[in-house]
């Protein structure tokens, strides 16, 4: 927080796996089932989406290889499994019914040159701090979720760059083009799939290491704090926080409770990313062989995002088939009635924890048209989960150029998110951050102490800001004052 403020500004102003990796996982197939079922009156079919008009999509010169890649792709195997996606939607069916919280972090873009085990590990325990501060303020579980192992594809604003009178296509992630300013990188070059594909499979394998290996025992929850937050104030913080939790589970074991079982040892850790690039998704696709259902094994979880959420568009054509828990973003630009449709394509048997909307409008935006939108969902009954993203609608440029993002809009979002909520009687189910492990200085504000003359000094994205890992802290903390207060439990100390 700026200026010191306290933690309490987030609070109103009146008090009104990995799916644990089991060994029988679904069996998945590349064969379609015995019988196809249609989610609408259209039949849908993994390529149904090529009838549909494709936006934000990258055109290929070479068509031979794209071909090449998207049958190395298609051969390779599935990066998650069936039961792994199920296992994310029964947790997110309790969240819907306010069960349940979610959390999801990680990377604007993944990229290949910053991929390294010790990023995809801080950007982690992060998320695991996170959780634990909020599981301990709203005395719900949270369901975890990474940014990541997929995240690499960007939509952009403009087609082309100009620079010093030189205009090259858009960087548009590292899955489809280079961010080098050159004619050679910034051509779409369809083997970055193949390359981005191999890189998820890693960042996976690490993942499902750390999550199930150990690294998230609760007892090491000391351990986890990064060094660059260990001496921030949100280091302070987290330090007495965990020294309360280590008394509770030194008392649990002085009363008998197992605290080296699985639950106390390992935790499920899902992956998500923007469902965007879908010459990446079709060749991922696979049919699981209990069901017949046909699975995206690219992410437990996938989102359409604001640009590309058209009814009569392509990503939202591709996505409606598959049996994957599903998000899509939302502005101040949806309406009602477009949300309504959007609902009824995405989830049309209205199955609890199959959808999320993630809510990105800024905080004045936000109390303005979120409420019509909940009231339109409620009145029709419709099972969805509301989760925030306040980073997106909040992003702005320095009169030094840089791009980067204000914590005191991000905590007035998140604010706002939750007002909304309570005065709708509604669960505010989840957030959604740009957010790293690492110590950079992408946006300003908050403890941390970053400002726009200090963003020089470790602005390392190659796309949007992230949030450092004391902002992502501090934020946690702030949420969990706040289901503090809606739970009627005593304020942190």
């Amino acid at each position: 927080m700026a200026g010191g403020e306290s933690v309490s500004a987030f609070v109103p102003s009146s008090r009104s796996s990995f799916g644990k990796v089991k060994t029988a996982l679904s069996m998945v197939s590349t064969s379609p089932p015995v019988t196809a079922s249609s989610t609408s009156e259209e039949e849908w079919s993994p390529d149904s989406w090529r009838k549909k008009t494709p936006f934000q999509m990258p055109v290929y010169e070479d068509q031979e290889e794209l071909q090449e890649a998207v049958e190395k792709i298609r051969k390779s195997s599935p990066l998650v499994f069936a039961g792994e996606v199920r296992n994310l939607q029964d947790q997110l069916a309790k969240c819907t019914m306010g069960e349940g919280f979610l959390l999801i972090g990680g990377d604007c873009a993944e990229s290949f040159d910053e991929f390294n085990i010790l990023h995809v590990r801080d950007t982690f325990r992060v998320i695991l701090q996170m959780a634990l501060v909020l599981t301990f303020g709203s005395a719900l579980p949270v369901v975890k979720v990474g940014r990541m192992a997929g995240q690499f594809a960007k939509p952009r604003s403009e087609p082309d760059e100009t620079i010093d009178g030189v205009s090259l296509p858009s960087y548009r992630g590292d899955i489809i083009n280079l961010e080098e300013f050159s004619s050679s990188a910034r051509k779409n070059n369809p083997e970055n799939m193949v390359r981005a594909y191999h890189q998820s499979a890693q960042t996976l394998n690490i993942l499902r290491a750390f999550s199930t290996g150990g690294y998230a025992d609760i007892s090491r929850l000391q351990a986890w704090n990064l060094d660059f937050v260990e001496n921030t104030e949100e280091g302070s913080r987290y330090r007495k926080f965990a020294t309360k939790v280590d008394e509770s589970l030194r008392f649990m074991k002085a009363i008998g409770v197992d605290t080296t079982s699985p639950q106390f040892q390992q935790t499920d850790f899902f992956t998500a990313h923007e469902c965007l690039l879908l010459e990446y998704e079709e060749p991922l696709l696979r049919v699981d062989s209990t069901t017949g259902q046909w699975y995206d094994t690219s992410a437990h979880l996938l989102w359409v995002g604001e640009r590309t959420r058209q009814l009569d568009g392509a990503h939202l054509e591709f996505i409606r088939g598959i049996g994957n828990p599903l998000g899509v973003k939302i502005s101040d630009k949806c309406t009602p009635e477009e949300l309504l449709e959007i609902v009824d394509t995405m989830n049309p048997d209205n199955t609890p924890g199959k959808l999320t909307i993630i809510v990105r409008m800024g905080a004045e935006k936000l109390r303005k048209h979120l409420p019509g939108l909940i009231e339109a969902v409620q009145k029709e009954g419709k099972h969805v989960l509301w989760m925030s993203d306040p980073v997106h609608g909040n992003t702005r440029k320095t009169s030094n150029g840089f791009k980067t993002r204000d914590f005191d809009n991000i905590r007035a979002e998140l604010r706002a998110f939750f007002d909304v909520h309570d005065e709708m009687g509604t669960h505010p189910g989840g957030v959604h951050l740009e957010m790293t492990g690492e110590d950079v200085t992408e946006c300003v504000g908050g403890f941390s102490g970053v400002t726009e003359e200090t963003l020089k000094n470790r602005y390392n994205t190659s796309c949007d800001p992230r949030l450092n890992g004391a902002q992502a802290l501090e934020i946690a903390f702030l949420m969990a004052e706040r289901m503090r207060v809606r739970t009627g439990l005593p304020p942190l100390e």
